[in-house]
Order: C-alpha cells, then sequence, then structure tokens
C-alpha cells in the first residue's frame, strides 16, 4: 500500500512542479496562449486534487502505527495545494485585469485617467447638488409666497361674503322702506 502511496506522491510532485511551471508563465503569454494556458492549468489542478484524493484513501487503508507520518505528508501536500490554487487564482486576476484593460483601451495611464475622470464626476455633481439647494429653496419660497397668497384669498373671500350679507340687509331694509313709503302714499288725501 505504502508502494502506491509513493507513486502517488511522485505524480503528485511532478504535477505541481508542472502547475508552478505554467502558472508562472501565464502572465507572460500573449492573449490567445494565455486563455489555453489557463484552462490547462485548471485541468492540471483537478488531476493534482484527485491524486490527492487517492493518497488520502491509500492513507486510510494505512495500519494506525504507520499512518502518523503519512497523515504529516497528507497536510503538506494539502497546504501546497491550496498555495497552488491561490497562487492560480492571482495570475489569473492578472490576467484577468489585461484582458479588461486591452477590452476598455486602458494604456497604463489608467490610474491618472480614472483620477481625473473622478474630479470631473465630482465637480459635476457638487454643481448637480448646488442647483439642486437653489431649487429647493425657490421651491420653499414659492409655497411660502402660495400660502400668503392662499391666506389673502380667504380673507378678501370673508370680506366679500360680510359686503354680501350686509347688501342683503340694506336690500331687504329698502324693501320695507318701499313698503312703508307705498303705504303712507295711499294714506294721503
Amino acid at each position: 500500500m505504502s508502494s502506491d502511496f509513493e507513486g502517488y506522491e511522485q505524480d503528485f510532485a511532478v504535477l505541481t512542479a508542472e502547475i508552478t511551471s505554467k502558472i508562472a508563465r501565464v502572465p507572460r503569454l500573449p492573449p490567445d496562449e494565455k486563455k489555453q494556458m489557463v484552462a490547462n492549468v485548471e485541468k492540471q489542478l483537478e488531476e493534482a486534487k484527485e491524486l490527492l484524493e487517492q493518497m488520502d484513501l491509500e492513507v486510510r487503508e494505512i495500519p494506525p502505527q504507520s499512518r502518523g507520518m503519512y497523515s504529516n505528508r497528507m497536510r503538506s501536500y494539502k497546504q501546497e495545494m491550496g498555495k497552488l490554487e491561490t497562487d492560480f487564482k492571482r495570475s489569473r486576476i492578472a490576467y484577468s485585469d489585461e484582458v479588461r484593460n486591452e477590452l476598455l483601451g486602458d494604456d497604463g495611464n489608467s490610474s491618472e485617467n480614472q483620477r481625473a475622470h473622478l474630479l470631473d464626476n465630482t465637480e459635476r455633481l457638487e454643481r448637480s447638488s448646488r442647483r439642486l439647494e437653489a431649487g429647493y429653496q425657490i421651491a420653499v419660497e414659492t409655497e411660502q409666497i402660495g400660502q400668503e397668497m392662499l391666506e389673502n384669498l380667504s380673507h378678501d373671500r370673508e370680506k366679500i361674503q360680510r359686503a354680501r350679507e350686509r347688501l342683503r340687509e340694506t336690500d331687504a331694509n329698502l324693501g320695507k322702506s318701499s313698503r312703508i313709503l307705498t303705504g303712507m302714499l295711499r294714506r294721503m288725501p
């Protein structure tokens, strides 16, 4: 059983060396080759994981008294695998950044361009904020003027209603006066 484990160990060592070499080359390759290399490394990482699983199964079959040494090796291999995956992610991030820069046309002055763009946007935002604030002030003033006008109209309405009431009273009094005068004229000889 330990011979199977040692065979898996050798395969794992060769495979991880190849993966490490390829990961280091990814950032320096032309775009078409990078794509192919990334796919190749992904496939080899899967193979390495399968080898680790096989090695883990072999360790479980080893008698308990000998298992400790192999378990330590397995921990070390799993850590190495984790490091490889981390390195690969970093190289993929660098690769994806390059692809993004190619697609967006960034030419290395991106931080200066971004800074200028951010400053321009900040200025626009501040101008817009000032315009909004001025518009808000105008709306508040307009609302106050409208409120005052409504109050004035309400007072004027009350005055008109009182005047109309006085007019009705006056008209009623004139009607009475007219009837009294008519009655007096009839009584006069």
